[in-house]
């Protein structure tokens, strides 16, 4: 079959590579109908997060349909139109029966990576190093899904492929992040980041009751569609000279209840403390710039919560002392999408939710790294780009 696959930092190429097969009877084989970029791969891609080795397949997002099931595949069958949540899980795990399925026990075959950075590992997710447990990713024709009954979602009639695409990533991860901030009546949240997660956080936000969403960014596009498809207010960051002193500004001096980062260790800032994270990074005395995640946790309103939906590795100059000075709750992990899949599928088909203007770009398989660069430098528009074999 074809994959798109890393070979090096910022090198991908889309290869010739063997067929996945049934390898445990709870294991199942999609034809990958669709697949998206997703802002965390630009991470490993830009050699940010390590343990990826060449000829990994990449890619974390992704639908299909069932061609083959193994033996004690219970819930989904051959011919099924799927969407599948990225991380992988047992459901049968103290974490699992926890809904805390992102850190699942029994999924990352490779704990060892994490341990030492993390003291614990996470689950497997498809496509995304070896420190996450080494799984083929979905940006192929096929892909292997272990666990397939918790794994496999199945796509209600008449829903078209990009109305729930997003689904397996981008809306679970927004979704979860607005419902970590527990919305109160006439709740203010502001949002740091308008690609597509932090767009889900934006539309969530509303579905779970808050009055008004701010969108913080520096691209007109990615704001206008903030505007437009979530009904946020929007915020150039590079426009303004504190980021702080305008969400002050905007909430009546007092901050907003709830802040979301949706950015991440490679954020864009504008001073000297932006020079001076670039500097850092580039010459690896740190992995993360943190310059979204400090605006946000200064800009909570005290009490507040503060929601992180980036990823992040090691970031310094963390400002802990506001955390716990001003209260704040901090609420943070990898997405739990099957405690939410059930949820947001209901939302699509009432007409609440519809990620699909997140997919601004279409590429065969084959034109997939061209995809990634134009996701990357965020050119023409690109909020999203999706794949089709």
């Amino acid at each position: 079959m074809r994959a798109l696959c890393w070979n090096g930092v910022n090198d991908l190429r889309v290869e010739t590579v063997p067929d996945p097969e049934i390898v445990s009877p709870h294991d199942a084989i999609l034809r990958v109908t669709m697949s998206t970029t997703c802002g965390s791969d630009l991470h490993f891609i830009d050699g940010y997060l390590p343990t990826m080795k060449a000829g990994d397949i990449i890619g974390h997002e992704f639908m299909g349909e069932v061609v083959e099931v193994g033996r004690d595949v219970r819930k989904v069958k051959k011919g099924d139109r799927v969407v599948v949540p990225s991380f992988i899980v047992c459901g049968n795990c103290w974490y699992c029966d926890h809904q805390l399925w992102s850190l699942c026990d029994n999924t990352n075959p490779k704990p060892e990576y994490q341990q030492v950075a993390f003291g614990y590992p996470s689950a497997g997710i498809y496509g995304y190093t070896h420190a996450f447990g080494g799984y083929a990713g979905a940006h192929a024709q096929f892909v292997r899904v272990p666990h397939a009954d918790n794994d496999c979602f199945l796509v209600p009639g008449g829903l078209r492929d990009e109305q729930v695409l997003f689904l397996s990533d981008a809306a679970p991860t927004g979704y979860m992040g607005a419902d970590f901030c527990d919305i109160q009546p006439g709740a203010t949240i502001a949002v740091w980041g308008a690609g597509g997660v932090g767009l889900m956080a934006m539309r969530s936000a509303y579905l779970l009751g808050a009055e008004r969403v701010i969108a913080v960014d520096r691209f007109p596009e990615r704001l206008a569609m903030a505007e437009r498809f979530t009904g946020a207010e929007a915020l150039d960051y590079s426009q303004v000279e504190s980021v702080v002193d305008v969400l002050r500004e905007m909430t009546g001096g007092r901050g907003p209840d709830a802040c979301i980062d949706a950015v991440g260790m490679e954020a864009h800032g504008t001073g000297p403390g932006y020079a001076y994270d670039r500097a850092k990074q580039a010459l690896h005395l740190h992995s993360d710039r943190g310059q979204a995640l400090r605006e946000a946790i200064l800009a909570c309103r005290k009490g507040g919560t503060l929601s992180v939906l980036g990823v992040y590795g090691l970031m310094d100059k963390f400002p802990l002392g506001a955390i716990m000075n001003k209260g704040l709750t901090l609420r943070t992990a990898q997405q739990h999408g099957q405690k939410y899949m059930h949820r947001l599928l209901e939302h699509v088909v009432k007409g609440e939710l519809d990620p699909s203007f997140l997919a601004t770009h279409r590429f065969s398989l084959e034109d997939a790294p061209r995809g990634y660069e134009l996701f990357k430098k965020k050119e023409d528009g690109c909020v999203r780009a999706v794949f089709t074999s």
